[in-house]
């Protein structure tokens, strides 16, 4: 039988749903926090679904190192993979040319998987590639957080407080309600919360316009999806351990549309990956101004 690349990669996850550990509710392994984005061994951030599958591989194997290598990137570093290792699966995009009956050429699209390993599984690597994350998870109590106020801030969401001990965003008048910080047990809990809710706020049809676009496709739980994975990028940036609670309705229909549909946690991931992207521009942004 042929090695379908994309079911693999949908049993994980499902597996990883069921057992109540999802790639994206806790990415942060060891007891350092600001859990690390996997990197090519050339330093480049992994994207989209690779960082799911690297995530859980590094949740599970207990690895705090970042950079991963396919076996030969390890020994062009001076390194060796040890014996027995078992590599993670990553998968790479790319197109091909094929001429069509008419003597046009199309391109078609192909998803091909390759194997690589942690620089915890190397031996003979150069020091920084055995680094954990310098910063430590922020205690941040239940107070607001400047910079993180101010990273929400520039946005330039609109958000709404009130008593209401509602977290939602409204698409229809496109702005986020959160209750006050102070009913929450920790500040962490409220800015991975309003996370979640900016991700929802990316996909308003003058932004990303997610929203209309999957309109038919089990939106709830397609879009829920997508601003859990994006909420975890953003709080994974940020220096963010939230707490990532999530209702059995939730998660009940997140794994049926999985499983009608082994593609999907490829494009919510891809879709994250925006929302993620646009949302930390902002940052990207006031350091440059602040520079």
């Amino acid at each position: 039988m042929a090695f379908d690349l994309y079911q693999h990669v949908t049993d994980t996850i499902i597996a990883s749903i069921e057992a109540g550990t999802p790639a994206w509710r806790k990415p942060w392994t060891g007891e350092k926090g600001g859990a690390a984005f996997p990197r090519r061994a050339n330093g480049e951030p992994y994207r989209g679904i690779n960082i799911l599958m690297l995530w859980l591989t590094a949740e599970a194997k207990g690895y705090r190192a970042a950079h991963w290598f396919t076996y030969r990137q390890a020994q062009e570093a001076g390194g060796q993979v040890r014996k027995g290792e078992k590599s993670a699966t990553v998968v790479k995009y790319g197109t091909f040319e094929r001429e069509t009956e008419e003597g046009d050429e199309r391109r078609i699209p192909y998803l091909k998987a390759y194997r690589v390993f942690n620089a915890e599984q190397i031996d003979g690597l150069p020091a920084e590639f055995y680094a954990t994350p310098a910063e430590e998870a922020r205690d941040l109590g239940t107070e607001a957080d400047p910079a993180l106020q101010a990273f929400f801030a520039a946005t330039e969401a609109e958000i709404r407080t009130s008593d209401d001990p509602r977290a939602y965003y409204n698409p229809a008048e496109d702005f986020i309600h959160m209750p006050p910080i102070t009913t929450f047990h920790g500040a962490a809990g409220y800015y991975g919360t309003l996370a979640h809710e900016a991700t929802h706020w990316t996909g308003h049809k003058s932004r990303l316009d997610r929203l209309g676009r999957f309109a038919d496709r089990k939106a709830y739980a397609f879009e829920e999806l997508i601003a859990e994975i994006g909420n975890c990028m953003i709080c994974a940036s940020l220096g963010l351990t939230p707490d990532f609670g999530q209702s059995a309705a939730y998660v009940e229909s997140w794994l049926r549309a999985l499983k009608d549909d082994k593609r999907l946690i490829f494009k919510a991931a891809s879709e994250a990956q925006k929302a993620a992207d646009w949302l930390l521009k902002t940052r990207q942004d006031q350091e440059q101004v602040a520079a």
